[in-house]
């Protein structure tokens, strides 16, 4: 039987900055989410400002792509004050939607801001059909799936409910329920589900045991150097772009706001390539090894598939030998190209110089290594390294490269 492809689905990037909102549709999503300066959950995320949203709008309307605003915290008394005013803000902005967890936000916003979409964030735990139809009757537009439902769970809720359903395909994964945690409020005073998460579950632990040395080197697997962790390894669904389309989900969501633009153009460069490729011909689709080989470079972690094919196991925390995983450093940005000349302008992000390997890449997926013969200041003094950070650079390239091309090179 011909598989046939009714909608392709969203590609949905993090975009911590307006720089990285700027990045994420240049290297290919359809949407980002951003926070505002309140009711979100990423204090440390360089959130936006008003204006900057309104220059977030304007450049992803110009690309035909969508802007939506995290406004997902778990409200206490006195943490709705002004929301009413905020959410009208977002709407007269042009913001597409806003990701909400509160109940009392998500009340707030359709009475006080009527015409912008609410779209249920994750942190609401939604994990069965019944759930995402009640959200749906409340005038909801879209629905953001607890990390914990599984692919089979996904395709009864899609049989079950039409309202859009959004879910995580790559990024951190959370050690608490749908990032239900209160392990930073003991350890640091910080609240989590108020957008002061310390990650304390990241922390490195030892293991002790009253008995001795001995039986704390048998706890550790004859290893007392090795440290303990409670922490998750990282999720990435590149295998399972197939599953992913074919079972409905309207929208494919890339954590990580507080991610560099390395990750945030890699990683949405890649899956825009995988769902464009299976979209197109799902008949004859074959995975690409280059895609996985890619979502490496900017790997932190190891990478599993959650629990989309059942519970994850201890084989999915981060504890015991660690894989080594190719560093690459991101040291670079094209700002512009000579044609003529063959040089490319470039602003240094990390310190690199002449005799080094380096690779660039494009949101096309072109990827082109080299070694650096030549580098001259901004002033055309020939230099042998650019060692001072947001400096302005220009290199002799063997290829032709753009502007917003990235530079890389292996540590």
């Amino acid at each position: 039987m011909m598989k046939i492809i009714t909608k392709k689905p969203e590609v949905l990037a993090p975009a911590g900055t307006l720089e990285k909102l700027k990045v994420a549709i240049h290297y290919g999503a359809d949407a980002v989410y951003i926070g505002g300066n309140a009711y979100g959950l990423r204090n440390r995320a360089g959130n936006f400002t008003y204006g900057e949203m309104y220059e977030g709008v304007e450049f992803a309307n110009k690309h035909g792509a969508k802007v939506y605003v995290a406004a997902n915290m778990v409200t206490h008394e006195g943490d709705t004050e002004g929301a009413g005013d905020f959410f009208r803000t977002l709407r007269d902005i042009g913001i597409h939607a806003v990701i909400v967890s509160d109940p009392a936000l998500v009340e707030i916003c359709a009475i006080d801001a009527p015409g912008l979409p609410i779209h249920l964030s994750t942190q609401a735990s939604a994990t069965n059909y019944e759930t995402l139809n009640f959200w749906k009757e409340e005038g909801l537009e879209r629905v953001v799936l607890a990390r914990e439902v599984s692919m089979d769970e996904i395709k009864e809720m899609r049989m079950k409910t039409d309202i859009e359903i959004e879910a995580f395909i790559h990024g951190a994964m959370c050690i608490s329920y749908s990032g239900r945690c209160v392990l930073s409020n003991h350890m640091s005073n910080r609240d989590a589900n108020r957008g002061g998460c310390s990650q304390s579950c990241r922390w490195k632990y030892g293991i002790f045991d009253m008995e001795g040395p001995e039986e704390r080197n048998s706890l550790l697997g004859g290893n007392p150097e090795e440290a303990f962790s409670m922490s998750a390894v990282d999720m990435s669904m590149i295998h399972h772009i197939p599953e992913l389309v074919e079972n409905g989900i309207d929208s494919l969501k890339i954590e990580g706001r507080m991610k560099s633009i390395h990750y945030v153009s890699t990683v949405s460069s890649v899956y825009r390539q995988a769902i464009d490729t299976y979209c197109a011909d799902p008949e004859n689709y074959e995975f690409k090894q280059e895609w996985e080989d890619e979502l490496w470079k900017v790997a932190q972690r190891e990478l599993a598939s959650g629990f989309y094919y059942g519970m994850p196991t201890e084989k999915e925390q981060l504890f015991g030998p660690k894989r080594k995983i190719p560093a690459y450093t991101f040291i670079g940005q094209v700002l512009d190209y000579d044609e003529q000349t063959r040089i490319a302008t470039v602003q240094q992000r990390n310190n690199f110089g002449v005799g080094d390997k380096i690779e660039f890449y494009g949101p096309d997926y072109t990827h082109v290594e080299q070694i650096i013969e030549e580098l001259w200041d901004k002033d055309d003094n020939a230099i042998d390294r650019a060692p001072h950070a947001m400096m302005i650079v220009k290199i002799k390239v063997d290829y032709p490269v753009k502007a917003m091309d990235m530079m890389r090179k292996l540590k």
